[in-house]
């Protein structure tokens, strides 16, 4: 019955959304999210400062005892899903104002449905104990985060993308099954809390988790399962690109995070724990890299994006590595920092990828690109864009006094502590070495983002001729800043929520987590209030002395051209050059035209163009392709025409159905 519940409870909602006007359709969107978004916070912060989980619903399933609860682990992606849920559900308004005349009411009811369907799957994944229920909320969210992607299913990049998503996420599902269904056959119960029973077995708990978090990784984007999302990313509406990139891809974090609570951080099962720690760290490092790389070859806003993301989970999974090695020797403080800091960093770039994706947005909606190549000084014209658009690109390249800097700083002490201990010496060193290479190649990417599209000289007239967009959308992109702002001026109190929640895990004692951060937290608060305060008195003796004189403007020095235009600006393709010789192998380039040879003094007119596409993306869609070829092949043959051929399929298939059930093969 909680399922069929469920289900009325959602098509009520795509009934009223169906059944108002068309321009109030995103309103009733908007109520429906806040209805659930505003007590699920109010559960969420009771859970953090708590101790006991709340039971939500409880009942005999298909695979045993099911149920929910809301638990510290819970509660912290609790949060982050309401707050990315309202702020995508409220920019949403602005930025399909210019599609309304060619979708219809009912295609965007659709959207908006999708959208409600989506935020309230998510909340229902991440308060399910496991078990039918979890498959359910998980399986309701792929689908609804596939038609969302749909928006624009009239372009043929669109239709890929979201195909080759449905499929990805598909062969992750299936692990989950595989994983529950064998944790059934086990202990009689699939829900989480069954795989301590796996951890105290003869046989560990070790190939379950490894099932697991390949299919959870899957939804993360770890590599080399990372494939869907810069293909999936760019061709959504960028609301669905903010709330998926920000919010969705958590929940595969939430899984990974929920088996090794229930199945290796266990004092008994050590060895298991550690295994799995450095397999966490090495596809964090991987992911990390990978996507780091890939996102500063692109030259696609959204895309970098997209890239940008995928090495944000590396970022989030070398914390749970570390929290992995820190709990397996013993270590409790490496492992707090390295939970404390993942926990952080997952909550942190829901809102700053939020703040960027709406930024992208607002750039695609004035100008009707995303190509670096054929934007540029869109910070006089779109001024509010330009400053928020800055805040989370400091932000996700880890400057103090903002967020990322915060989280950041608590892997990397985790880290440290794992070589001053001698916890894993060698892989926290290695932790180290590749979190400093991302957070390098990170700042290049978004360096070359900014200046690239905010500074300089418009390169079309339909940049120069662009304007600020409209203040809903600018209240919608307030929310993820204020998050940010928050957590990079008061570390202690963000940090302390996220470290409550990394004991609760990691089942250390609520006292470990004001002795071994309160007092470096401190400092980096007091830090950032300096900062703030050393920006604040520049600026005010700034404009105090260009008060007193006469400030002339005039063209930037143009290398000693007379007549200095557009096309003497940094491209996307020659800010990040030097860094081809790392990315040419790790990327299929496709290339149209031809760029100026080092020996054209006086160059030529010419058109150049590079698309770098991953080069695991061929690997993956390949084979999916070529089987989905032979299968309509096949298929084609039974299409005769004859109805009487297929009265004669039905039939078989009628009696193939109890045959199979008599041979318990169904």
């Amino acid at each position: 019955m909680f399922y069929i519940y469920s289900l009325a409870a959602l098509a009520c909602a795509a009934a009223l959304i169906f059944a108002v006007p068309l321009r109030a359709k995103n309103r009733a969107a908007l109520a429906i999210v806040l209805a659930g978004a505003i007590p699920a916070v109010v559960m969420a912060a009771r859970a953090l400062t708590g101790t006991a989980a709340t039971t939500l619903w409880a009942f005999e399933g298909l695979l045993g005892p099911d149920g929910g609860s809301m638990d510290a682990l819970s509660a912290l992606f609790v949060l982050l899903i309401a707050i990315g849920g309202v702020a995508a559900t409220l920019y949403a308004h602005g930025y399909l104002a210019h599609t309304l005349r060619r979708k219809s009411p009912a295609h965007v009811a659709l959207h908006y449905t999708a959208l409600v369907t989506m935020f309230y799957a998510m909340l229902g994944v991440v308060v399910s104990d496991g078990g039918y229920s979890f498959l359910f909320f998980w399986e309701l969210m792929t689908v609804a985060s596939f038609l969302l992607i749909l928006y624009d299913a009239e372009r043929r990049e669109v239709l890929r993308a979201a195909l080759s998503y449905l499929i990805m996420m598909h062969i992750g599902f299936l692990l989950l099954v595989v994983g529950f269904a064998r944790l059934a056959a086990e202990t009689g119960s699939a829900s989480f809390d069954a795989l301590t029973l796996c951890a105290r077995s003869a046989r560990g708990a070790l190939p379950l988790l490894l099932v697991f978090i390949a299919g959870f990784g899957m939804k993360a984007g770890m590599f080399p399962m990372h494939v869907w999302l810069p293909e999936a990313h760019p061709a959504a509406p960028s609301h669905v690109s903010a709330l998926m990139s920000g919010v969705m891809i958590k929940t595969g974090v939430y899984g990974i995070l929920r088996v090794l609570q229930a199945g290796a951080f266990d004092p008994g099962d050590a060895e298991t724990l550690r295994t799995a720690g450095f397999v966490l760290l090495a596809a964090g490092a991987a992911t990390g890299l990978w996507g780091a790389i890939l996102a500063a070859a692109q030259n696609d806003v959204k895309r970098i994006l997209a890239y940008s993301s995928i090495e944000n989970i590396g970022i989030v999974l070398l914390g749970i590595g570390v929290a992995a090695l820190g709990r397996s020797s013993g270590n409790q403080t490496m492992a707090l920092c390295g939970l404390a800091g993942a926990l952080l960093h997952t909550l942190n770039h829901s809102l700053f990828k939020s703040l960027l994706f709406f930024g992208a947005g607002n750039i695609l909606s004035q100008t009707r690109t995303t190509s670096l190549d054929a934007l540029g000084g869109l910070g006089k014209h779109m001024p509010l864009t330009a400053i928020l658009f800055l805040t989370a690109s400091a932000a996700i390249c880890a400057l103090p006094p903002l967020n990322g800097f915060v989280s950041e700083l608590l892997v990397y002490l985790g880290l440290f502590d794992g070589i001053a201990s001698g916890s894993d010496p060698l892989a926290a060193a290695a932790g180290i070495a590749a979190l400093a290479l991302i957070g390098g190649i990170v700042l290049l990417a978004f360096a070359k983002l900014y200046a690239t599209v905010f500074l300089g000289a418009p390169r079309t007239h339909e940049v120069a001729e662009a304007a600020e967009v409209d203040n809903l959308r600018i209240a919608a992109m307030s929310l993820p800043l204020a998050g940010i702002l928050f957590i990079g001026l008061f570390p202690a109190t963000a940090a302390g929520i996220a470290a409550r929640a990394a004991a609760w895990v990691l089942r250390l004692p609520a006292e470990a987590v004001d002795l071994r951060l309160s007092p470096t937290l401190g400092a980096v608060g007091r830090t950032a209030w300096l900062l703030v305060a050393v920006a604040l008195l520049l600026a005010w003796l700034r404009r105090r002395t260009l008060a007193r004189r006469t400030v002339r403007t005039g063209p930037t020095w143009g290398c000693g051209f007379t007549a200095p235009n557009v096309r003497m600006q940094y491209t996307g393709e020659s800010f990040s050059e030097g860094l081809e010789s790392i990315a040419t192998p790790l990327t299929q380039n496709r290339i149209d035209g031809r760029a100026v040879e080092k020996g054209e003094i006086f160059p030529a007119s010419h058109n150049f163009d590079i698309r770098r596409k991953d080069r695991i993306d061929r690997l993956f869609s390949a084979w999916w392709v070529e089987l989905l070829r032979l299968i309509n092949q096949r298929a084609m043959r039974l299409r005769t025409g004859k109805i009487n051929h297929y009265l004669l399929f039905a039939l078989a298939f009628l009696l193939l159905i109890p045959l199979l059930s008599l041979l318990n093969l169904l």
